[in-house]
């Protein structure tokens, strides 16, 4: 199938998904869980060739993590399409209604966006989340997997036509590209004839080739540098706990910890503990001047390192003398991904939430947790590092958009 056909194809089936019941919709996606689960076999199989391709080709040990499929991870995708179903549907939403004084109706429905394009790494668990969301909000999803991931995506979306089948449902509602090469993803970035809206999902590479050459609109799922601050009144036990699960729970994920900034009043106090808690991983640390007087053991960080997202076990620390410093050098080297203030001031707190200019910020917490499931969407699409229609993790109605429904009885413009 030319990538014009699975374009056509695309558009057409989306007119149909845009009109389907919640119950028909929830059915599918339920359907689908259990084909993911049935065919675990031989899901698990086509990913472990992926894995052995990955590994002969060199892939890092964060990319490995990604592509890597176990049981419960598929799982963990079939109980995330679950979850969607169990979710309120948004399309079809009337967000208002207000009565004109020449008597017309004029209100606000939330309807789907029509054809997504997601073009995406070695992410394989993207393929079932992509699916369930777009589904559930009435949208076609055409897929572009990397070559890294093709066999388990091919594995993946047959499972799910098999579940769509099962429930009467038009499999065309996911489409996936099984053409790996870059001209195929530079033509899909021109095909805004038939897909309403590309989401990028990997590296900052991809990312930016996309926005820089596509002419369908796109959604930016950035990179992730994500800062954690350590603030002079700060619980060190708990700042190091936090720190150890945010970048050593899964370290290539784009949610996970690649910076410390620690105030300099607990530094040489804290800085020893950092050393101690992520040697148990064996976590590099590269740190400023000051970083390295208060623990030897650090590697010394150049400029590169502080707008490095690492996707390993390494770190980069710096040292500040206030909480006005911290903030300013987070918001010139963040990706605008997520943050997090270790505190026990409010005050400190609340200026942190209110100046750091990134889509999730938290205080006292693992930036893990900038995740879908975690925020109770049941699975997401991307996060958004953009500010235009949507930021942050993007669930089911950040994948529809609205139109002005209008009632007369009569009515002409005079």
């Amino acid at each position: 199938m030319t990538l014009q056909e699975i374009g056509q194809k695309a558009k057409e089936v989306s007119h149909v998904l845009g009109i389907l019941g919640t119950e028909e919709k929830n059915q599918g996606l339920r359907a689908v869980a259990d084909a993911l689960e049935a065919g675990q076999e031989a899901i698990l199989a086509a990913n472990e060739k992926d894995m052995e391709e990955g590994r002969n080709n060199g892939m890092s040990q964060g990319l490995l993590d990604r592509l890597k499929l176990t049981p419960a991870r598929i799982k963990g995708m079939a109980d995330g399409l679950r979850k969607v179903a169990d979710l309120d549907d948004p399309v079809g939403e009337v967000l208002s209604m207000k009565k004109r004084p020449n008597g017309l109706m004029i209100g606000q429905k939330r309807v789907p966006l029509g054809v997504i394009g997601m073009i995406y790494e070695a992410r394989p668990n993207v393929t079932a989340d992509a699916f369930g969301l777009c589904f559930k909000s009435g949208n076609a999803v055409i897929l572009k997997g990397g070559s890294d991931a093709i066999c388990s995506n091919k594995a993946i979306v047959e499972a799910i036509h098999n579940g769509l089948r099962e429930s009467g449902l038009p499999e065309d509602a996911v489409l996936l590209i099984t053409d790996t090469s870059r001209a195929v993803t530079q033509e899909l970035m021109k095909l805004n004839q038939y897909v309403d809206v590309l989401i990028p999902r990997g590296g900052a590479g991809l990312i930016r080739a996309v926005v820089e050459n596509s002419t369908i609109p796109v959604i930016e799922t950035g990179t992730g540098n994500c800062h954690i601050y350590v603030d002079e009144t700060a619980d060190l036990s708990m700042a190091a706990e936090i720190l150890f699960n945010a970048k050593t729970q899964r370290i290539g994920v784009c949610n996970a910890c690649e910076s410390l900034v620690v105030h300099e009043k607990i530094a040489d106090k804290f800085l020893p503990l950092v050393r101690e808690r992520l040697q148990e991983k064996q976590v590099e640390i590269r740190g400023d001047e000051r970083a390295c007087a208060a623990e030897a053991s650090f590697v010394k960080a150049t400029e590169e390192d502080w707008g490095r997202e690492y996707l390993d076990y390494i770190l980069s620390c710096r040292v500040v003398d206030s909480l006005d410093e911290a903030i300013a050098h987070i918001n010139r080297y963040s990706t605008g991904h997520s943050e997090a203030i270790i505190t026990r001031d409010y005050e400190s707190a609340q200026r942190f939430l209110n100046e750091i200019d990134s889509a999730a910020v938290y205080v006292n917490a693992s930036t893990r947790f900038t995740d879908g499931e975690e925020f109770g969407f049941g699975a997401e699409i991307g996060i958004s590092t953009q500010k235009l229609h949507a930021r942050g993790p993007m669930g089911l109605k950040e994948l529809t958009t609205t139109k002005y429904i209008i009632y007369g009885n009569g009515q002409v413009r005079p």
